[in-house]
């Protein structure tokens, strides 16, 4: 049964309507950092206007590069079978894939001896790596230890592998967290170390060298989720000294289902193959098989060539900017982000240290007493805003720092501007102080505009929207909504 909510200008829970003076000036000066396809996608809103779709949810998934756009152009009409294939186009195809190998680790800065294994995502990448940490001196299964700021990819995988995982509870500051990290390898052997290289909840993150210096003097390995790391920061395994990094094509600017993990060669060549089929092996008699190493090894069945294509062409764009733009680019639209936001009344800014330094540009928020799932429906129906709301994959952080409910978050990409992070700052201060003018309901769990009159793309076939911005107040949403009563 769904549950219906009507709200209005005349709910509105603030009536200061004086706060409208302090929408933003605009500053001039930040424009996109490179092209990205459908930077000129114009969105309806409710009230039948059309606006410039303004993309702030670049955390979950970055809209393709225009570079990445017109490589797959190119490459399509040379695709083929790959590494089996003796005709012209199959030995193209084969070439491709490996030189996109290559770029790929030479973007993370792989060793001459570190493994470059293609994937379908940061996900795929971090459940391959748990099936090849190998067992302990005493022959129980090496044991993996992982911080609760983690996204479930980066914790999951850990939990149901052999040795479990042991969680360890951040504290609030980044000293006290390293703190209690050094502790607890001192006081049990562990084989890994999975830590994020920048939370998708917060854009923050714990110092990589003194992580490596602490895991390595312990004796174990460093495991980067580079999800929200890779896309926003230079990195480089050889430089840091980092032993394994994952990450998503789709949040590095090339959504055509590819990811990665890079590192170390000799868990990969020794673990257990992680799909079993075609290409992984040397050898397959009737009642036996040899498989061969990696990173063929954890390849099985025909790869995602085009997938592999763009997101080197990804990397080799963001590598070709120059030193500090990506950075600075960031820090401009954050800065602005943040600043903007605490000129809202009742908007608090999620954080999980108070003392974390260079954040990339991943913001939550809440609305104190909105919904954030109706917030964020607003944002898009109204002023053509598209965000995140929800628990973002992230339960037990959210849990401990009180947002069970879930938030909103606003993410940054090198196709933003200024005039979109101040958009949405004005929509926001429009929210509180006059309130929608749409009128919304929970349908099975998600927030939706009643009879919503916006048209559908020309050509999409589709026949309706789906509602995805969970209702945290109300009934039962998503499984990335709020935590059940």
């Amino acid at each position: 049964m769904s549950v219906t909510t009507t709200l209005d200008r005349t709910g509105s829970e603030t009536t200061a309507v004086e706060r409208t003076a302090t929408a933003l000036v605009p500053v001039a000066g930040v424009a996109s950092c490179l092209p990205v396809v459908g930077s000129d996608t114009l969105v309806p809103l409710v009230d039948g206007r059309t606006v410039p779709y303004a993309n702030l949810d670049c955390a979950a998934s970055a809209p393709a590069l225009c570079a990445v756009a017109d490589r797959v152009t190119e490459v399509l009409p040379l695709y083929a079978s790959v590494h089996r294939g003796a005709g012209y186009l199959s030995q193209v195809s084969t070439a491709l894939y490996e030189a996109s190998r290559r770029a790929i680790g030479s973007f993370v800065g792989a060793r001459s001896d570190d493994v470059t294994v293609v994937t379908r995502n940061t996900t795929d990448s971090l459940n391959l790596l748990a099936g090849c940490i190998p067992d302990g001196p005493d022959g129980a299964p090496g044991r993996v230890l992982v911080l609760d700021v983690e996204h479930h990819a980066n914790l999951l995988p850990w939990q149901r592998s052999a040795g479990g995982a042991t969680v360890l509870v951040g504290e609030t500051s980044v000293a006290g967290t390293l703190a209690a990290l050094r502790a607890e390898l001192a006081a049990a052997p562990y084989a890994l170390v999975a830590v994020t290289g920048a939370s998708n909840v917060t854009g923050e993150s714990l110092p990589v060298a003194d992580v490596v210096a602490a895991v390595h003097a312990a004796g174990a390995r460093v495991v980067l989720d580079g999800a929200q790391l890779v896309p926003h920061r230079r990195f480089s395994l050889s430089e840091t000294g980092v032993d394994y990094i994952a990450f998503s094509g789709h949040k590095t600017y090339a959504p055509f289902g590819s990811g990665v993990l890079a590192g170390r060669r000799d868990w990969l060549d020794a673990g257990v193959p992680y799909l079993a089929g075609g290409g992984a092996v040397r050898h397959v008699g009737v009642g036996d098989v040899v498989w061969t190493d990696a990173p063929a090894r954890h390849e099985a069945g025909s790869p995602n060539v085009v997938g592999a294509v763009a997101l080197a062409a990804a990397c080799d764009a963001l590598a070709a900017l120059p030193e500090g733009v990506l950075a600075g680019h960031e820090a401009a639209l954050r800065t602005r982000l943040v600043n903007g936001l605490s000129t809202v009344p009742g908007v608090q800014i999620v954080t999980a240290w108070a003392d974390a330094v260079d954040p990339v540009g991943v913001v939550t928020f809440s609305v104190v007493g909105h919904d954030p799932g109706l917030v964020a429906a607003y944002l898009s129906a109204e002023h053509g805003i598209g965000v995140r709301d929800g628990r973002f994959c992230a339960h037990p952080l959210l849990a401990r720092l009180g947002y069970d409910a879930g938030a909103v978050r606003a993410s940054v990409g090198v196709g933003t501007t200024l005039d979109e992070v101040d958009r949405l700052v004005t929509a926001l201060h429009a929210y509180v102080s006059t309130g929608p003018v749409a009128r919304y309901e929970i349908v099975d769990g998600c927030w939706a505009v009643v009879d919503d009159p916006r048209p559908l793309p020309t050509g999409s076939g589709l026949t309706g929207l789906v509602g995805t911005a969970a209702a945290a107040f109300g009934a039962g949403g998503p499984a990335c909504g709020p935590a059940p009563a």
